[in-house]
């Protein structure tokens, strides 16, 4: 049975963060967002619940979450479109194209040495993806078939693992990857479990296997970006405390109950 479950993660990381480092300052002291006015976060949609585009603007999870540190830095939220590889190598944050990398980034030890990470927020599981009318019902039945991974993800690593895909594709974004399952370029897909399952909806594709690899996602600054990685862990204790958390959780990934 596919699991549906989200773990509670959260709060324990946040107060392990606060009660080493304490939470003293004012909120953004220092920080200076790189574009005047404004919070610019880097993310790559589609990537539901957690990002994707509606009637031409970026929402989700993440979206909603980086809205209200805004608020509390009293800047404007500006989403902006980024490949997901220039986010998570921490180049697009370098450049200085953005302040915060938003986009269901699992913490790895290799992002973790070009990026500062948050708390992290949510705990997540891998999930194959496959077409309903092929014979696919379990990772042993890709043996020796291809699968599609989305480049620069802890899917792609973990495919690359197992050592037993005929053939592993790699697409810049989910968008392209479920387009190759559905046209049968690819058996199946690999990603966060949360992502695939709204492709479920028209009932032409279902996650049929979920693998526990230890995702916990949190948001990425620059390297030494103190104030605002504090702001940002801030926030999220807040909205933990007062359940506006627990609130925007529930909208968004309501399809996973």
């Amino acid at each position: 049975m596919v699991k549906r479950s989200i773990p509670t993660i959260l709060a324990t990381a946040l107060a392990l963060t606060f009660g080493l480092t304490g939470c003293g300052g004012d909120d953004g002291s220092g920080f200076k967002p790189v574009n005047a006015g404004k919070l610019t976060v880097c993310t790559e949609p589609p990537y539901a619940p957690f990002e994707e585009v509606v009637d031409g603007q970026i929402v989700g999870f993440d979206i909603d979450l980086m809205n209200e540190v805004a608020k509390d830095l009293g800047l404007e939220l500006n989403p902006r479109e980024t490949p997901f590889e220039a986010i998570e190598s921490a180049a697009a944050l370098n450049i200085g194209e953005c302040d915060v990398g938003a986009s269901a980034l699992t913490i790895t030890d290799d992002r973790a040495a070009k990026l500062d990470f948050s708390v992290p927020y949510f705990e997540s599981t891998l999930g194959l993806l496959v077409r309903v009318d092929s014979n696919v019902t379990r990772l042993d039945d890709l043996d020796g078939k291809p699968v599609g991974v989305q480049q620069g993800t802890t899917g792609e690593i973990w495919a690359h693992e197992q050592a037993r895909f005929g053939e592993i594709r790699q697409f810049e974004g989910l968008g392209q990857m479920i387009s190759a399952l559905r046209a049968g370029e690819v058996d199946g897909v690999l990603n966060d479990e949360p992502a695939l399952v709204p492709y479920e909806q028209d009932g032409t594709m279902q996650v049929v296997d979920t693998f526990d690899t230890g995702e916990r996602l949190g948001f990425a600054v620059k390297k030494d970006n103190t104030e605002l990685l504090d702001q940002i862990n801030k926030t999220l204790a807040r909205l933990k405390s007062d359940g506006t958390f627990d609130e925007l959780q529930a909208r968004w990934f309501s399809t996973l109950e």
